[in-house]
């Protein structure tokens, strides 16, 4: 699909996090701004499958988790011990945000340099 100036309109953009996270309606509107097609997922309303978040914790492992957050600090000890996949199954607020999918390549964040890749490609 093209726009009116001639570019072409990405489909294959897709941001998890959550419809509340402030970050993440940045990085939408940042990439919709510049003619992306974003599809967005709140991964607590549609959770990620086991195939899903085993892909990101193969990509990202611990720094999927927000160990930063109230979210986090308010899981139970044994939660806290527990792997990735179970702290996020469990609450998946405390999933480090957003994580947005390129066609085959994903991000965690949206720093400068993140903010580079996908606005300038």
């Amino acid at each position: 699909m093209r726009l009116r100036d001639g570019r072409k309109r990405d489909r294959d953009m897709m941001i998890y996090g959550l419809n509340t996270c402030a970050i993440c309606q940045k990085a939408r509107k940042a990439l919709e701004a510049e003619g992306k097609e974003v599809t967005f997922r709140d991964v607590r309303t549609e959770p990620l499958t086991e195939a899903e978040l085993a892909e990101l914790i193969a990509e990202f492992g611990d720094l999927l988790v927000d160990r930063k957050s109230n979210d986090y600090r308010a899981l139970n000890d044994w939660l806290k011990n527990s792997e990735v996949e179970a702290q996020i199954s469990a609450q998946p607020k405390v999933m480090a945000r957003p994580v947005i999918r390129d066609r085959d390549v994903l991000y965690l964040g949206w720093d400068e340099t993140i903010q580079v890749a996908l606005l300038q490609s």
